[in-house]
């Protein structure tokens, strides 16, 4: 299968999110309010993660729900949670690292897929396969900045996701490199102000969020 169009689409998907939300939700309603939260401070995409027993059920309302929101999913660590994820309709695939049969089916799914990776040994791998964008996790506990910049030179072409770790006050720092097309975060989506029902709190780290991509982008 040539992967290169959803490659071409994944790369489309993360630039125009700029920051993607890294969001875990334990209720539809939450996922159903934060994601409006976060559409509405000016973040239209996000990773849902599928670490809780409600996530898919989530994706799919989400769909339903809340078109204007893309919603792709994370935390994908078995060819069968990617099916699910798939079936349940979402418009991207993340996962946190890439083991040799996850790759192979990453390449044949039919949507735009981020496949993780943590070394360069890892992401030469994803590039013989045909990938050309990779999340990097967990960005800051293998180098963070330094890392990303040290990529640049001998995979030119390969478009980085960086996520963990990352902050509002390290964001733009990422946002800047050119070899970084998006940066996942969850700093506007932490657990306890989803549990107490923050959404004004959400939304207005949103907004400073999408300020933050637009700085970087017009410097």
């Amino acid at each position: 299968m040539n992967i290169a169009p959803h490659q071409d689409r994944a790369g489309q998907l993360l630039h125009a999110a700029g920051i993607l939300p890294v969001v875990t939700v334990h209720t539809l309603d939450q996922a159903r309010a934060v994601s409006a939260a976060l559409l509405e401070g000016g973040l239209p995409a996000i990773e849902l993660t599928l670490r809780t027993p409600v996530a898919l059920q989530a994706l799919a309302m989400l769909k339903r729900e809340l078109p204007d929101v893309v919603v792709g999913a994370g935390t994908v660590l078995t060819v069968a949670q990617m099916r699910q994820a798939i079936d349940a309709g979402a418009d991207f695939l993340v996962t946190p690292g890439t083991p040799h049969h996850m790759a192979d089916a990453l390449a044949e799914a039919p949507l735009p897929v981020v496949p993780g990776a943590a070394t360069p040994t890892e992401m030469l791998a994803l590039v013989a396969r045909g990938f050309r964008i990779c999340k990097l996790f967990p960005a800051t506990a293998v180098g963070g900045l330094a890392m990303v910049k040290g990529l640049a030179g001998p995979m030119p072409d390969l478009r980085l996701c960086p996520t963990g770790g990352i902050t509002e006050i390290t964001a733009a720092d990422y946002l800047q490199q050119p070899n970084v097309v998006c940066i996942g975060g969850s700093w506007m989506v932490p657990g306890d102000w989803i549990a107490a029902g923050q959404w004004d709190t959400v939304r207005a780290s949103a907004t400073k969020a999408a300020a933050i991509v637009a700085a970087a982008r017009a410097s």
